[in-house]
């Protein structure tokens, strides 16, 4: 089973995305030639951009954080019941031996 970072890259992603946006956004602002109400309808545009990229990406963390419980419980659950099988053997191998035991007791106090 692969080890996936998803958690932290997922945030990372999400931090690196902002900054990049609002560091985008400064940059336009001083060096756009544009009007005040035209740079603030831009503006207004990347930051709704900017704000629905930012929701899509936590809804794909959100998802892959289920897929990866999903696993996890799976897993789980095979190896719950991979331990019970080991326990039902263990305990027959030892009522197998008590019983072998107690036939031998048996087998010796005949014969004396």
């Amino acid at each position: 089973m692969a080890h996936d970072d998803g958690g932290s890259g997922a945030s990372g992603v999400i931090l690196s995305f902002l900054v990049g946006a609002l560091t985008g956004a400064a940059a336009a602002v001083l060096l756009a030639p544009r009007s005040g109400r035209e740079t603030r309808e831009y503006l207004g545009e990347r930051w709704r951009d900017a704000a629905d990229r930012s929701r899509q990406l936590s809804e794909e963390a959100v998802e892959r954080g289920k897929a990866a419980l999903n696993d996890a419980s799976g897993y789980v659950d095979r190896q719950r019941g991979a331990l019970d099988k080991r326990r039902e053997r263990l305990a027959a191998a030892v009522e197998a031996g008590k019983q072998a035991y107690r036939e031998e007791r048996e087998a010796k106090e005949k014969k004396s």
